[in-house]
This record gives C-alpha cells, sequence and structure tokens, in this order.
C-alpha cells in the first residue's frame, strides 16, 4: 500500500482491520482475566476491577511510548528523512526501558494506597496488591513490546502485531486455569496465577516482535552512530510520549473516582459494574484499531504536506466509527444483563453489571469522537492538545460527576446518567474544535501556495 496516494477510505480499512483483531485479542487479555476471576470469588472479581486504575499506568506508558514511535518515525518517513527514522527508533527503545523502570518503582510503592483510597477491604486489597505486584514486576516487558512495534506500525505493517496478540492470548487462555487452579505438578496460585500467565504470554509476544524488527530492512542499517544516546531525540520523544502518559494517566484518576462512588453500594456493585467495563473494552475495540489507522496515515501525509489527505482521514474515520458504535450500543442495550452473567453467578453483581449497561448504550457513541481526535492532534505531533482533552475528560468530567452525585446524593443509576451527560457535551465540543483547527490548518497552507 501507499498510505501518501492510495484511497483513504480503503487505507482505513486495509490498517484497521488488522490493528482490531489485534487489540481485540489483547483486550481479551482482561475479558478472561476478569472470567477466571469471578470463578475464584466476587471479592476476587472485585480486585481485578480495581486493580485497572493501578495496572492503567503500565498501559498509558505503553501507548505514550508507541504513539511518540509512530508519529515520528511516520513523520521523518513521510518526510525522507531516513537518518531520523533510525535515530528516533533506536531511543524510543531507550526511552521505554528508563521510563519502566520509574513505572515499577512507583507501582510497587503505592499500589496499596491506592487500593486503601478507592475504599476496599483489607482483603479485596491483598488480592489485588497479590496481581498488581507480579504485573509491575514485569512492566518493562509490556512496554518494550510497543516500542520496538512502534517502528512498524509507522511502516504501516499491523499485521505482525495481530499475529503476535492473538498467539499470546491463546498462550494466556490456556495458562490462566492452569496456574489459577493448579494442574497435577502445578500448584494452585489463585489471583497470582492470572498475573503470572499475563507476563508469560507478554515475553513470547516481545521476542517474537523482536525477530520480526531486527529482520526489518530499516534496521539493518543502524549503525553505532545511531546507538550513541542523543539529547534532541530524548527530548522528541520525551515532550510528544509524556503529555499522552501523563494525560492518559488521568483515566485510572476517572476510573478511582468512579469506584470509590460505585464502592458505596458495596463491593458486589464493584464487581458488577467492572464485569461491564470489561464488556466496553471488547466493543469500543474497532475504534481503537481505527485510531492506530489514522495515526499511521495522518503522521506520514502530514510529513509529506498532504493535508487535504489529513482531514479526510480524521472525517472518514468518525463516520465509520460512529456507525459501528449505533449498532454495538442497540446490542449492548438489549443484552445486557445476559452478557454480565458470563462473568458470575450472583444475582446482585448480574444486576449492577445490566444496569450499568444499559446506561453505558447512550454514551459509546461519544466516545469515538474522543479517542479519533486524540489520535489526530498525536499524529500532527500536538500532544498538547491531547493532554488538554484528556485532563478534561479523564479528570474533570469525572470530578464534575461525582460532585453532582454526591450533591443531589445520586443512586447507582443515577450517578451514570450524569456521566452520560457530561460526556456528550464534552465530545460534542471536542469534534466541533478538532475540526476547526484542521480547517483553519488547510487555509493556511492554501493560503501560502497561492498567495
Amino acid at each position: 500500500m501507499n498510505i501518501l496516494t492510495d484511497n483513504i477510505k480503503k487505507l482505513i480499512r486495509r490498517l484497521a482491520i488488522p490493528a482490531v483483531v489485534g487489540t481485540l485479542f489483547q483486550t481479551l487479555y482482561n475479558v478472561v482475566d476478569t472470567f477466571f476471576a469471578g470463578k475464584i470469588s466476587p471479592e476476587a472479581l472485585s480486585a481485578l476491577s480495581k486493580s485497572f486504575p493501578v495496572y492503567f499506568i503500565i498501559i498509558a506508558t505503553s501507548i505514550g511510548v508507541t504513539v511518540a514511535g509512530t508519529s515520528l518515525i511516520g513523520n521523518s518517513i513521510g518526510e525522507k528523512n531516513e537518518k531520523n527514522s533510525l535515530f528516533y527508533f533506536s531511543h524510543v527503545v531507550y526511552f521505554a526501558i528508563i521510563i519502566s523502570i520509574i513505572i515499577t518503582f512507583l507501582g510497587l510503592n503505592y499500589s496499596e494506597k491506592i487500593f486503601i483510597l478507592m475504599g476496599s477491604s483489607e482483603y479485596v486489597t491483598s488480592l489485588g496488591l497479590q496481581y498488581t505486584d507480579i504485573i509491575f514486576y514485569g512492566s518493562i516487558i509490556f512496554i518494550l513490546v510497543v516500542a520496538i512495534n512502534s517502528l512498524l506500525h509507522a511502516e504501516g505493517d499491523t499485521k505482525t502485531y495481530r499475529n503476535v496478540l492473538i498467539l499470546s492470548f491463546l498462550i494466556n487462555i490456556i495458562l490462566n486455569p492452569i496456574l489459577i487452579f493448579g494442574f497435577m505438578f502445578i500448584p494452585a496460585f489463585g489471583v497470582k496465577g492470572i498475573a503470572i500467565s499475563t507476563l508469560v504470554a507478554q515475553f513470547v509476544s516481545f521476542t517474537i516482535i523482536l525477530f520480526k524488527v531486527l529482520k526489518n530492512s530499516r534496521v539493518k542499517k543502524i549503525t553505532r552512530e545511531y546507538l550513541l544516546p542523543k539529547l534532541y531525540y530524548f527530548r522528541n520523544i520525551f515532550f510528544q510520549s509524556m503529555p499522552i502518559i501523563v494525560s492518559i494517566c488521568g483515566y485510572s484518576i476517572a476510573a478511582g473516582i468512579i469506584f470509590t462512588y460505585v464502592g458505596i453500594f458495596g463491593e458486589y456493585a464493584t464487581a458488577g459494574y467492572g464485569a461491564g467495563t470489561r464488556i466496553e473494552q471488547v466493543v469500543l475495540l474497532p475504534i481503537l484499531g481505527i485510531n492506530t489507522a489514522i495515526i499511521t496515515i495522518i503522521a506520514q501525509n502530514f510529513g509529506a504536506k498532504n493535508l487535504d489527505r489529513v482531514k479526510e482521514t480524521y472525517i472518514g474515520a468518525i463516520q465509520y466509527s460512529l456507525m459501528i458504535m449505533i449498532a454495538c450500543s442497540l446490542l449492548i442495550f438489549i443484552f445486557s444483563n445476559h452478557i454480565t452473567s458470563l462473568f458470575s453467578n450472583d444475582q446482585t453483581v448480574i444486576e449492577y453489571g445490566g444496569k450499568y449497561l444499559q446506561i453505558s448504550a447512550f454514551v459509546l457513541t461519544a466516545y469515538p469522537i474522543f479517542f479519533l481526535s486524540n489520535g489526530c492532534f498525536m499524529a500532527l505531533k500536538k500532544s498538547e492538545y491531547a493532554m488538554i482533552s484528556n485532563f478534561f475528560r479523564n479528570v474533570l468530567n469525572p470530578v464534575l460527576v461525582f460532585y453532582f452525585a454526591s450533591l443531589y446524593n445520586a443512586s447507582f443509576e443515577q450517578f451514570f446518567w450524569i456521566w452520560v451527560v457530561i460526556n456528550w457535551i464534552f465530545s460534542i465540543t471536542y469534534f466541533l474544535f478538532t475540526f476547526n483547527y484542521l480547517r483553519s490548518k488547510l487555509q493556511e497552507t492554501r493560503a501560502i501556495v497561492n498567495p
């Protein structure tokens, strides 16, 4: 494919479909883990659900590193600057190693405090730490996988990562029951087994991606010159990734606020809500795949000064996403209770999960606007806009929801209806801002070309 000349909608489909399939299996990690946690006990399900805001720091860092690598390398490829693309690749790997050490330290030292802040019981906190401690010890594997894969994404190769994620998912689903409940000479690790199986699967992913990248024609051109650390490239990677990492970490704050309020209604309400969010993650997979596609397309076309194609990519992605999410929202609303029952047999857990999903169906269509607008700005090397939008959605919005809910002593359902309204207001505003930004950029470029 030629990302600079091929039909935009065809490019989105060709890049997004492998990314969607890959992300599906990546997300199914969490779904499968949640499923087996529910088989241990409702408390284990609650613990795993509450671990997500803690674990999300690794996810946020991974997204920041991969977006920084994809956009900076992609822009260099679009500019036909081979030297910069190689320097950025080597420095993204260095950056991933450094930041993973910091993440491990933070996770191991502050996870317990976060569980306590969310109102977790001593038993649920203990179960949660059994999971998160092991995950944080292996955080370097998670981050290195996406760092080295950013080169492949920048070139438009989303299939390799898809295949690796499918394989690692299969490994995870096989190891989960064995390590949780024990088998023959293998002892039962309980919640720890969920984390161990995830790390084993991630290590397999890392090994395969590493071999693939080492065979890449660009990587074969790397000499000692490209391995010498240079402040210029570290600085660019830092300022491209950190706004994303910091802002997406705001989601941990959002999740923490929501879990704190939901916790008022008991650990089983938390378990039901946690199961519902796993379904949301699956439903949003096509959007995440489309987002991966547009970052690659916009990054290369922006580097080549094809701003018409940048705008066309953004609008086309929004159109695809809205159609997909409307269909998914209808299914979620109709089958909400049946879906939640997959994760627990407890009627209270099912009831709370079903209530959440029925309300969530009315806000799912607003989420693609947020993700795709952020992806657009990241590809344009305007990460500060993504950081600001993440602050509004992941920090300010939940604070407002929590404030109004506390003010009016809102019920479980009322809390999430307030969430729906505030998120729709934000998404519509963000779309208008992004659209006008792209239009003004296009007008500026035309004024320069045709003074």
